[in-house]
């Protein structure tokens, strides 16, 4: 694969049998982000589980201290009071029936996040096989399915992502933007780390943390040691 003067001079930095100690490989990714706009700085962390199990899923969600650089668009299903509270919050679509059929007849996807009361999952449910496979079904586990609808729109908009094995036993998740500085992406990385850690499942056995890369949008990937974490 060819790639580009930027790429190839970033790449030269990096030593790529090396296992770097977090701070470095943050600053590398810093370094080496070069690109004319500001790249998302994202993380991929393969774990020693196997996702063909139940007992040995992945999943969460956790707010960054520093948020990811993103401007979240969240819509809320809901109904009543629980609808004005997710309007009050900032939400930036609020809606029950209509929002369904919103996305089913117009295929309409404006949005990054979608919330909804639990009342209204039966609803949501018709929708789920357009919806999952976008990664947009609200779900308990990563706080999208709640009556608190206040706390969830502001913790979305506060910076709050949600991790998730895939079916390659990586999860992939962004810690921010490059132009954050090496010690807010530090913040941000370090309470990721932390939460997939709480994650480990009971069911897991041996190495949990198999292998971990940090790297910017176009730039080259960098390999952290995952024993620091």
């Amino acid at each position: 694969m060819k790639h580009g003067k930027k790429y190839s001079d970033s790449a030269k930095l990096i030593d790529h049998l090396k296992q770097y100690d977090p701070d470095e490989a943050v600053d590398l990714v810093v370094k080496t982000g070069k690109a004319k706009f500001d790249e998302t700085v994202e993380i991929s962390v393969r774990l020693g589980v196997d996702p063909r199990h139940a007992d040995q899923q992945v999943r969460g969600a956790v707010v960054l201290p520093h948020g990811t650089g993103r401007v979240i668009r969240v819509l809320v299903i809901a109904k009543g009071d629980k609808a004005k509270e997710a309007e009050q919050a900032g939400a930036d679509y609020v809606g029950a029936e209509e929002m369904i059929q919103k996305i089913q007849q117009e295929n309409w996807f404006d949005f990054d996040v979608c919330v909804a009361t639990p009342d209204m999952m039966g609803m949501v449910g018709r929708i789920g096989r357009i919806l999952g496979p976008k990664g947009l079904m609200p779900n308990p586990k990563s706080g999208t399915v709640t009556m608190d609808i206040a706390k969830a729109v502001n913790d979305i908009k506060a910076g709050k992502v949600e991790y998730r094995l895939d079916k390659t036993a990586i999860i992939h998740c962004p810690i921010g933007k490059v132009s954050f500085g090496k010690e807010k992406l530090q913040e941000n990385l370090n309470v990721l780390m932390e939460a997939i850690n709480k994650a480990k499942p009971a069911a897991a056995k041996g190495t949990y943390m198999r292998s971990v890369y940090l790297s910017s949008t176009m730039g080259p990937s960098v390999r952290v040691n995952p024993l620091k974490f």
